[in-house]
């Protein structure tokens, strides 16, 4: 075993996935260090949204495998991986439209509560002690995420950005060491945009996050990574610190484009 992946908090060998002969992700390496801010770019199609699918359970892979702090979790369901610490978002916002930001967080908390149903039916006073305990720690989460003042609105009611902010939120409810955000800049403007990744740099400190961010805003990755990778096609083309990424010309090529081109 290489060092960098004996120090590695998430390691992935080898994962691929085919679906009907086609290779979505192809021989996909990685060894994410603890505290690090990762992102993953390309063009659409490349195997990103496949790759986050895989880490966090949703689908489990053709071959490869998946290792949490040393331990197998190759193919295991997405709820027993978010138990393990391992949350994450969507780029098409997945909220409770009919729950308001406070329920969609407690609703969170649930899967990683170890309250049983038993205690639930029966209203033991252990089970309302943790409720009261449980809906303190997700005021907590809101009131870190500057949402304090809507506990009670309904979340579809909430402005676009701060739905992006509950959903990380709700994700945080679950208490992970590994977070992955799937396009969080989608749908801003540049100066959401820019707030956003102040935002994503205070949740890191708070809480002591290890990220993976795909996103297809640049501007984003150049500001947040530690480290790149870019996918074209399923495979790794290249890695490197933000500055060695921007100047890639395998990079460039496949997906940048030059200075004097369109952006995509």
């Amino acid at each position: 075993m290489s060092l960098a992946f004996y120090d590695a908090i998430l390691s992935v060998r080898g994962v691929g996935k085919s679906f009907r002969g086609l290779h979505a992700l192809a021989d996909y390496d990685l060894a994410l260090r603890q505290g690090e801010i990762l992102g993953v770019i390309g063009p659409n199609g490349a195997g990103k949204t496949t790759l986050f699918n895989i880490i966090s359970g949703f689908l489990a892979p053709s071959h490869g495998q998946i290792e949490l702090d040393g331990d197998d979790i190759t193919g295991l369901p997405a709820d027993r991986i978010t138990r393990l610490g391992i949350a994450r978002t969507f780029q098409n916002i997945r909220l409770f439209s009919s729950m308001t930001a406070l329920e969609n967080v407690r609703a969170a908390q649930l899967g990683t509560s170890g309250i049983r149903l038993t205690h639930v039916l029966l209203n033991l006073p252990s089970f309302r002690s943790k409720e009261r305990e449980h809906e303190r720690i997700a005021r907590s989460h809101l009131a870190n995420l500057g949402l304090q003042d809507f506990d009670d609105v309904p979340a579809t009611s909430l402005p676009y950005g701060y739905q992006r902010k509950l959903e990380i939120a709700r994700a945080l409810a679950t208490d992970p060491r590994i977070l992955l955000l799937d396009e969080p800049a989608a749908g801003m403007n540049p100066h959401e945009t820019a707030e956003l990744v102040e935002f994503i740099r205070d949740v890191h400190h708070r809480y002591s996050l290890t990220i993976i961010i795909v996103e297809h805003d640049m501007s984003v990755i150049m500001r947040l990574c530690d480290r790149i990778q870019v996918l074209n096609y399923g495979r790794v083309i290249a890695e490197g610190t933000p500055e060695e990424i921007r100047n890639n010309p395998r990079v460039i090529e496949a997906y940048l484009g030059s200075d004097d081109e369109d952006e995509p």
